[in-house]
């Protein structure tokens, strides 16, 4: 396949090999499936890394990138390709429901949620939210939150919000699970200490050998992340996802994810819900 002449007019020079070489990379490290239609974006987040490591060639930052074993540069490398969209309450079906789950099965038991593409935060604190709208701020349940992206997860754990980012919260949850910010950190608001208390933060790549995890789970929330995996990576995923599963619990995937291949490990159960069998 010849370059590309349309990609020679950057900062730096970028060839349909480079762009090859980091799909491959990408792939082997985190599992994602670039497409070709992913050639500007990243050309644009990668050249950030060139900047900031003082490469003046792709080629010169990837042959950098592959012999330094597992150096901090990979963290940085997976960062960057990663997508971060998210919001409070996004699809608001998948907590209608589980606000449904725990009020019928109440608080007989010590609840545990996983929600496995933390990003910012704001899908796991609307986990908590929903929890403890059900059972009390004090309630008896916990949620692991894990992220492949560092940054992102720094930015999680500090539970730090513009107010406009929390539009789709209510006042009433507003009162009940946040600090609003006073002089210079008017119009932010930080999560409660005593909601945040209930997550634990970690870093975790999907397509790694181990994942940190003994636990069995009640619920799992892994969303708009399969559609970055070709399928046998889906699959691979799946079955690990469906051994964390407690007997019939649920796993809540995005709106663009469909895994009807996997009848053998789980039922649709609503609409992107799905029920461990």
């Amino acid at each position: 396949m010849p370059d590309d002449p349309a990609m020679q007019t950057h900062e730096f020079a970028w060839t349909v090999a480079d762009f090859d070489r980091i799909r491959q990379l990408i792939y082997r490290r985190a599992g994602i499936n670039l497409h070709e239609g992913k050639q500007a974006m990243v050309y644009s987040r990668i050249s950030r890394r060139l900047r900031e490591t003082g490469h003046e060639s792709f080629r010169s930052y990837l042959d950098w990138l592959e012999s330094s074993g597992d150096g901090e540069e990979w963290q940085e490398f997976v960062n960057a390709l990663t997508t971060n969209l998210t919001s409070f309450f996004r699809e608001n079906h998948h907590f209608v429901e589980l606000a449904r789950m725990v009020r019928e099965s109440g608080a007989a038991r010590d609840w545990k949620v996983w929600c496995a593409a933390a990003s910012t935060g704001e899908e796991p604190y609307s986990i908590a939210i929903t929890m403890a709208d059900v059972l009390g701020v004090h309630g008896g349940f916990r949620i692991w939150a894990s992220d492949i992206d560092t940054r992102v997860l720094q930015t999680a754990a500090r539970g730090v919000y513009k107010l406009e980012q929390l539009n789709t919260v209510s006042p009433e949850q507003m009162r009940k699970y946040f600090l609003r910010g006073k002089g210079a950190n008017e119009g932010l608001a930080r999560v409660k200490p005593e909601l945040q208390r209930h997550l634990q933060f970690f870093t975790l790549n999907l397509v790694e050998d181990t994942w940190p995890l003994h636990e069995e789970f009640d619920a799992i929330f892994c969303r708009n992340v399969m559609i970055y995996f070709d399928y046998p990576t889906q699959r691979r995923v799946l079955a690990r996802l469906h051994r964390l599963l407690r007997p019939h619990g649920t796993l809540f995937v995005g709106h663009a994810e469909n895994f009807s291949d996997a009848r053998d490990l789980f039922r649709l159960r609503g609409k992107t819900i799905y029920e461990k069998l």
